[in-house]
């Protein structure tokens, strides 16, 4: 790691979660020189389900093998509808084998996935990294500067913006957010179990949200549960062991009783996308371009595809000698990702608008379409390849 403060800087990244992590070390082995401003990670309980094109671009970046042993298949994928209302879903189960593949994809832990990718950058000489928050950002037309809490210059001629939904870079990029928040909040746990799971991932839909369980390996799953905010607040007041009760019951006791093992987590649920991915020299990575519900495994699978194209359209401008922030790969990247985030923030929230609804023609229609991939053998396969599909070759 080069710990220089005066060297060259093509490229200053802030945040570090595991999408702006990935980014610093694919665009820092395109060649470019990379300043990373993060303050160390924060303690995290949560899982992430990894599907196949992100496990092949971490594969491809040598992190896959650091994390590997930790992971759990997902061979299986099972929605039900847990909903007390009179139109119920039918519930539909997808294959990986179905469509021949081992898993759509492994389940890791998100310490485990930011400590590897933490472990890379640190033998990386082409990135310095700046542990401290940003204070401020500014893009000009010759470049960028981020001060960060030391109050240290950092200048460089583009920026990679994965600072969250409450992005500063996106801010003073004078990029817009549309967003909303749904009267939710999820809960987040890991938890021991007396039936195996059989690499079978569950969502169990309700009406106030979904209620998943996803391998790990061994008789374990993590767990996210999303409830009502004041629902949640009860929930997160309850002893371990009465919570893990009353998340047996709430999974219908599928693996019988469960035993929680992990610190129980929180998060407001925020649903929102940007109205450009890239402008004025700043480009959106992760949260800082897109919120998405819980559903579907789809958040930091976005964030990864979008830290994978970043370094394709930088490594596209270091080959041509151009001005890394020039227009040509604003437009570059905000067109490689538009099509793939929005059209994904748009299900998950169309779908989770629908649990919340009390509009009975919502829930018809939900059920009807759930129905019809439950028993139509080419509409559900097409609809698993199009959940695997959207990662960019690197």
């Amino acid at each position: 790691m080069n710990s220089r403060p005066d060297r060259r800087n093509d490229v200053a990244i802030v945040g570090g979660g595991p999408a702006g992590l990935l980014a610093a070390l694919l665009v820092a082995r395109v060649g470019a020189a990379v300043t990373l401003i993060a303050p160390p990670p924060r303690e995290d309980a949560r899982t992430t389900a990894l599907l196949e094109g992100s496990v092949e671009i971490l594969r491809k970046a040598g992190i896959w093998s650091a994390i590997s042993d930790g992971a759990a298949p997902l061979q299986k994928l099972r929605i039900a509808d847990g909903s007390r209302r009179l139109f119920r879903a039918p519930e539909v189960t997808f294959a990986a084998a179905e469509i021949g593949v081992e898993a759509f994809g492994w389940n890791v832990a998100n310490a485990a996935l930011t400590a590897a990718l933490g472990q890379a950058l640190a033998r990386e000489p082409a990135v310095r990294i700046v542990a401290e928050e940003a204070r401020s950002y500014e893009p000009r037309e010759d470049g960028v500067s981020v001060v960060a809490a030391s109050g240290e210059r950092i200048d460089a001629a583009l920026a990679i913006a994965a600072d969250g939904r409450n992005s500063l870079l996106r801010d003073a990029a004078g990029i817009g957010f549309r967003s909303h928040k749904p009267a939710q909040t999820a809960l987040a746990f890991s938890t021991a179990h007396e039936r195996p799971h059989d690499g079978v991932s569950t969502e169990i839909q309700s009406e106030e949200g979904p209620f998943t369980l996803v391998p790990l390996p061994g008789r374990r799953s993590s767990v996210v549960w999303v409830a009502k905010p004041d629902e949640a607040e009860r929930l997160l007041a309850l002893p371990r062991e009465a919570l893990g009760a009353a998340a047996t019951e709430k999974s219908g006791r599928l693996l019988g009783a469960m035993t929680i093992d992990s610190r129980v987590g929180s998060f407001p649920i925020t649903v929102g996308v940007a109205t450009r991915f890239a402008a004025n020299r700043t480009l959106l990575v992760g949260e800082a371009g897109h919120a998405l519900p819980p559903i579907g495994a789809q958040g930091l699978n976005l964030g990864v595809r979008d830290a994978a194209r970043a370094g394709l359209v930088i490594a596209e401008a270091l080959a041509a000698g151009r001005d890394l922030g020039d227009q040509t790969t604003m437009r570059a990247y905000a067109r490689a990702r538009a099509a793939d985030v929005l059209t994904r923030t748009a299900a998950t929230d169309l779908l989770n608008r629908s649990l919340l609804t009390s509009f009975a023609p919502a829930h018809i229609a939900r059920g009807l379409g759930l129905g019809l991939l439950a028993h139509v053998g080419p509409l559900r396969r097409l609809v698993m390849r199009e959940g695997l599909s959207g990662a960019p070759s690197f």
